[in-house]
């Protein structure tokens, strides 16, 4: 495995994203073999990610992932891999009564698996002297943590840099960088979050000015070194297949309405010897002929449900696709194409695949968000009834008018309280708002 550190911050908001883009950009532009991974189930950060490296962007998540799982994620890998962290560095899954800190899927959780440092990002635009008592406090919170540094961001002149960096001189902090307010690398947002990478108006114009701006404000080579090996012991050496493949041959729907997938679990497949395909739904194309599984992932179906509605040759494939005992398996958006309708945020209905009874609706949005345990109901190709998995579920939608399926899952969230059953399955074609994650051991 590579060497690898992990970008953290106090809280979400605080900049850790951009700084990790631009820092993941201004280290390929030098030469240096870098990769990158996302702590936790985010789909829209580990495509920008991609997009500056050049190469997938890994989920590391200590919740939702076995040993295994996490350690065949990483191996093998570059000769430096830069983690992105998730909210704050110790925020994680709540886990009831009985916590484990080394499974909340927290950034610090993946910082005691691998032994990477952590860098700190801290926005430092409303205050002064007082970063010092938030770094030390990070710093000691946690022995098994280790703070390598901090960057400082959001810094509004040479003289807040120059009382900011005083002020953490003092406890011995090492300030790594102190990047300044800049407004050209903002990014804009949506109701679900960010707006994805390949939605971005100027994705190269972008990361190429955050890179200029970390090149400028960021001790970079500093950085590179104190990125450390792997701990001894992290991982079992086994190979992992998180999802069991659909099919033999499977035909993957991908563009901007069904963008969500993971890299992982597509490794997998393709390792068990599945052949994969791509479609897109949203250029009106049907899965591959002979294809005898399809995988309909999450994304934004509802942001572009009326050309979806118009697109025939992918609904009608789709449909034959059933028709001839093909397996379909649809994940959150992936699962609202499935049903019978979908109704926008402004109440307008549009005419899905029919291939479950459920319609969605986003006309009342209402969030559902958080880690998932799933037991499953039937027999799929997924496994058999009573196989476990982990996994997250994060929608807006409800649906309504269910009935003729029978349910996919019942799901409890993290802590253990029991959520009820979810999904819906009709022979071969199955699915539920839940992204599966990795299988979990009984």
């Amino acid at each position: 495995m590579s060497k690898g550190l992990i970008i953290a911050a106090p809280a979400s908001g605080s900049g850790k994203t951009t700084i990790a883009l631009g820092l993941l950009r201004a280290l390929r532009r030098k030469g240096i073999d870098v990769a990158s991974a996302k702590v936790g189930p985010d789909y829209i950060d580990s495509a920008f990610h991609a997009a500056a490296t050049g190469r997938p962007c890994v989920n590391l998540d200590s919740w939702a992932m076995r040993p295994e799982t996490l350690s065949t994620a990483l191996s093998p890998g570059p000769a430096l891999t830069i983690v992105e962290g998730v909210m704050g560095l110790f925020d994680g899954a709540h886990l009831g009564s009985a916590p484990s800190p080394l499974a909340d899927g927290s950034t610090a959780s993946l910082a005691r698996l691998t032994g990477w440092p952590v860098l700190l990002v801290v926005d430092a635009a409303r205050q002064a002297q007082s970063v010092a008592a938030l770094a030390g406090g990070f710093a000691r919170f946690d022995p098994d943590v280790r703070l390598a540094g901090v960057i400082l961001n959001k810094v509004g002149s040479e003289k807040h840099e120059a009382m900011l960096r005083q002020a953490l001189a003092t406890p011995g902090h090492a300030v790594l960088g102190a990047v300044r307010s800049d407004t050209q690398i903002a990014r804009p947002s949506r109701h679900l979050g960010l707006v994805q990478a390949g939605e971005h108006p100027d994705l190269e114009g972008f990361l190429e000015t955050a890179a200029d701006r970390m090149e400028k404000d960021l001790a970079l080579d500093a950085i590179r070194d104190i990125a450390s090996p792997v701990s001894t012991g992290f991982g079992t050496g086994t190979a992992s297949t998180p999802l069991p493949p659909l099919g033999q041959r499977i035909a993957i729907a991908q563009d901007a309405a069904f963008a969500f997938t993971y890299p992982h679990v597509l490794d997998g497949w393709r390792h068990a010897g599945a052949e994969l395909s791509f479609f897109s739904p949203l250029a009106d194309e049907a899965p591959a002929p002979g294809a005898d599984a399809v995988y309909l992932p999450g994304g934004y179906p509802e942001l572009h449900a009326g050309r979806l509605a118009e697109a025939g040759r992918f609904l009608d494939g789709l449909r034959t696709t059933a028709r001839d005992g093909a397996k379909i398996y649809g994940e959150c958006g992936g699962y609202m194409v499935l049903g019978a309708a979908l109704t926008d945020a402004d109440g307008t209905s549009h005419r899905m695949a029919g291939l479950l009874p459920h319609e969605t609706s986003f006309a009342d949005p209402k969030r559902h968000l958080g880690y998932r345990a799933a037991n499953m109901l039937a027999d799929t190709p997924l496994g058999p009834a009573g196989s476990l998995w982990r996994g997250h579920e994060f929608h807006y939608a409800a649906t309504v008018g269910a009935t003729g399926s029978a349910p996919l899952f019942r799901i409890t969230d993290a802590s253990g309280s029991d959520l009820g059953e979810t999904g819906a399955r009709i022979g071969a074609v199955f699915g539920s708002f839940m992204h599966l994650i990795d299988h979990a051991d009984a």
